[in-house]
């Protein structure tokens, strides 16, 4: 579900001037406070391509000495280290301008946002806005990234002017890959300015934007805290272990692994405990606040210097190989007791199974989740209106900021209206007016299809999704959408003339029904004359993790070699149909794309990408090489990058594309897969992943619309022959020999760097394509017989982590 608050103001009666104005977006932002936050919000609007100023104090200014730029470059050459890593690729940095608040503040005069992220004290907070103000352009938009602080206290004193383009902008650790931002409007901010701020946000950084009121800890920390902390008291008031707590709030309800203690360790206990103790002090009308009481054993560990993750003890400590975790009562860490929760390993299925058959089971694991479940419902239900006005905002603010699968009104959805409506009356859970209004209304849901109850409307209202972020679910559910389909995949009219291939097999590998859909669809769309082209793509966890290679090796047991050759020569007449489609064929890709997903992207002319894309050839990992004409394109792209034609170039350029694919290297972002060799320049890579199949429909319009043709088939590949490959095995053997590679990995990477610099020639040589396809499929072929491939590949499936024989 969408923000309703910002789609409503920029969808209705918006003039062209105003929505013009909208979409500006910012070139340049200035960072003040390069702490942890700040230093990472730099790096991510570096990200979208601003040019950043990130200053803060000087040593000299809290009485310490050192040069002026100590602390904002030592802030810096810590987030450069941090993991999961802030930036797109190395050069990302370079956007980025360090200096201090001494010297200067001046740059923030060139900035078109400004952005305060100092630390959590209202006075130095509002010290800093004067400067700001004295400082920036009249036309820049300045915001504050507090967490809990409120906006309109922040900005008093400041003049009119000032308080009119002024709001608060809440990212969320880590901004590069946690999706919410919360925007916080004053009484004076105005609309315009927030629309601004809400488009960029989107549109530029990726971010799902809810529209917060200026409360304590707005919308995601302020119900996603409060849960944190109740679950906590199952452990320090009752007697469900740290272990237990955490299986019972982790993946099995469809929230991240870090469940409920690992997140607090990661967070830092001390944040946590100041979290706790301003949500307190603040949220005086909060009926529930004594939640946010800290627990003694917080205090404890903060107190002896068990901070988390950073002290390396926190809730958990890792002595050796055993992650232990504290016992109260003495005070040290013990490895961890077996869970006391009978019938948790009968907790199956979809995620809407798991949540219900928790709700109804009677156990320990049972009495846990529906306290904890209904608790949580009735505390969201009470904060609306006081944070926002619709459910819908608590949800996403929920799944964006704390990594859900689903919000709490969702999953008071999933378990059954009136089923927790009666439960919360039984357990004396105080409900606002506005849920027993609902019932009158004769309402029984808070979603209905695409519409979400919102309690000042009395009433559904329709969910106001931006046209250019698409439901694939509502899409292949309205009448005459599905033009044709199969087990594993369906062609769906998206308008405008251009048809989605979705396929939808099990973790979206490509296998025989997938692969042969690709060449029936294209067929179709290229013989359809109401139809322009084409994009391949869907909205599951990954885009696609390769072949399928229980298919694979079900073959081989049976001894179908001749299908495996059919299979492996289909395959790659299906990324060749990709390629040279006589319509524009765009895939448009997400998340992991590996081995033949990636060569599906590779293959396609026009890709486009999500900004969070993560691709590898990685198929020496199971023993084999790229041959969905991955390494043939790899040898082309190698030989295209040299327009002088010089050998010495040439080698250069398939040495990095062979150690790439040999060491089954993956892109850590769209970006970076540009700079890898698995995406052309041109790509497109998409910051928001909800507008990616968008994107990628308005390319193959774009390309259309100019008079499509194919690219030319590569008819002169320049490759290296023997001597090229003797040259790799010589770094090979180096690896060998300092046992940084095994004996078999060895071979796997000398049989690709045969294809790669063309088999069995006696020196350079042009090739045409076809010549090393076919190479690429007979050394596929051959590996496929391998004892050792073998053995990769089932244990492969059987562990889901590559084995190294």
């Amino acid at each position: 579900m969408g923000a309703t608050t910002v789609a409503s103001r920029s969808q209705n009666g918006t003039s062209s001037a105003a929505a013009s104005a909208s979409t500006k977006p910012f070139r340049t932002a200035a960072v003040l406070g390069a702490g942890t936050m700040g230093a990472q919000i730099a790096a991510h609007l570096a990200n979208a391509g601003l040019q950043v100023f990130l200053l803060d104090i000087t040593p000299q200014s809290i009485g310490k000495e050192g040069k002026p730029n100590d602390i904002v470059e030592g802030a810096w050459k810590r987030a450069s280290k941090l993991k999961p890593d802030p930036f797109f690729t190395s050069r990302t940095a370079n956007r980025v301008k360090l200096g201090n608040f001494d010297e200067h503040f001046d740059w923030v005069g060139q900035a078109d946002w400004v952005i305060e992220v100092v630390v959590e004290r209202l006075d130095i907070k509002r010290d800093v806005m004067a400067r700001i103000e004295a400082a920036a352009r009249e036309d820049a938009v300045i915001s504050s990234n507090t967490s809990g602080i409120p906006i309109r206290e922040i900005a008093e004193g400041r003049s009119e002017g000032f308080k009119r383009r002024f709001l608060g902008t809440h990212f969320f650790n880590p901004p590069r890959y946690l999706k919410l931002l919360e925007l916080i409007p004053t009484a004076d901010t105005d609309a315009a300015i927030l629309d601004r701020v809400a488009h960029f946000g989107r549109v530029h950084l990726g971010k799902g934007i809810v529209v917060a009121n200026d409360v304590p800890y707005f919308v995601g920390n302020r119900v996603g805290t409060y849960g944190m902390f109740r679950a906590m008291r199952y452990f320090t008031d009752g007697d469900y272990t740290i272990e237990e707590i955490d299986a019972l709030t982790g993946p099995l309800v469809g929230r991240p692994k870090s469940a409920t203690f690992r997140t607090a360790d990661v967070v830092g206990l001390d944040v946590m405990m100041h979290v706790a103790h301003n949500m307190y002090e603040k949220a005086v009308h909060d009926e529930s606040r004594d939640a946010f009481l800290i627990p003694d054993l917080l205090k404890q560990l903060v107190e002896n210097g068990a901070l988390g993750a950073k002290t390396r003890a926190g809730f958990y400590k890792k002595e050796g190989k055993v992650i232990k975790s504290i016992n109260p009562a003495t005070g040290q860490y013990e490895a961890p007791e077996p869970l006391n929760l009978p019938g948790l390993d009968a907790v199956k299925g979809s995620l809407t199974d798991r949540l219900n058959a928790l709700y109804e089971d009677d156990g320990r694991a049972g009495a846990f989740f529906r306290e904890t479940t209904l608790d949580l419902l009735g505390y969201a239900a009470r904060r609306i209106p006081e944070i926002t006005d619709s459910p819908a905002n608590v949800d996403c603010a929920i799944r964006w900021g704390f990594g859900w699968e689903v919000g709490p009104f969702e999953i008071w959805d999933a378990l059954g209206f009136d089923r927790v409506l009666h439960d919360l009356s039984a357990a004396n859970i105080v409900l606002p007016d506005w849920v027993g209004e609902m019932v009158a209304n004769e309402a029984d849901a808070f979603y209905e299809g695409e519409a979400v109850y919102v309690p000042a409307k009395g009433g559904y209202v329709a969910d106001p999704r931006p046209a250019d972020s698409w439901s694939l679910a509502a899409i292949a559910g309205e009448k005459n959408r599905e033009l044709w389909s199969n087990d594993e995949a369906a062609l769906l009219d998206i308008g405008d003339g251009v048809a989605l291939y979705e396929f939808r097999s099990k973790a979206n590998s490509l296998g025989s029904k997938v692969m042969t859909g690709v060449r029936e669809v294209i067929d179709f769309v290229e013989n359809d004359s109401n139809l322009r082209g084409l994009v391949i793509g869907n909205k599951g966890k990954n885009f696609s993790v390769g072949a399928n290679l229980g298919e694979v090796i079900g073959a081989i047991q049976a001894g179908e070699f001749d299908m495996l050759e059919r299979f492996i020569k289909g395959f790659q007449d299906t990324i060749q149909a990709i390629r040279y489609s006589t319509k524009p064929t765009v895939v448009a890709v997400h998340q992991r794309v590996l081995g033949g997903g990636c060569e599906m992207a590779i293959g396609c002319p026009n890709p486009v990408a999500s900004a969070e894309t993560y691709m590898g050839l990685v198929e020496l990992g199971v023993g084999l090489i790229p041959a969905g004409t991955g390494t043939m394109r790899m040898a082309a792209r190698a030989s295209n990058q040299t327009p002088n034609d010089h050998l010495s170039e040439i080698q250069a350029w398939v040495r990095k594309y062979f150690e790439i694919m040999a060491m089954a290297s993956v892109s850590m972002s769209g970006q970076q897969a540009k700079e890898m060799g698995f995406l052309p320049e041109h790509a497109r890579i998409v910051m928001n992943d909800d507008r990616r199949l968008h994107v990628a429909k308005e390319e193959v319009l774009r390309l259309s619309n100019e008079g499509y043709l194919p690219p030319p088939v590569e008819t002169h590949i320049h490759v290296l022959g023997r001597p090229g490959a003797a040259a790799m095995q010589v770094g090979l053997y180096q690896y060998l020999e300092g046992r940084f590679i095994s004996d078999y990995d060895n071979y796997l990477a000398t049989r690709l760097a045969y294809v790669i610099t063309g088999g069995d020639l006696s020196g350079d040589a042009y090739v045409h394509e076809d010549y090393l396809i076919d190479l690429e499929r007979e050394v596929f072929l051959g590996l496929l017989g391998e004892a050792k491939t073998q053995e990769r590949i089932a244990y492969l499936l059987q562990n889901n982590r590559p084995l190294r024989n």
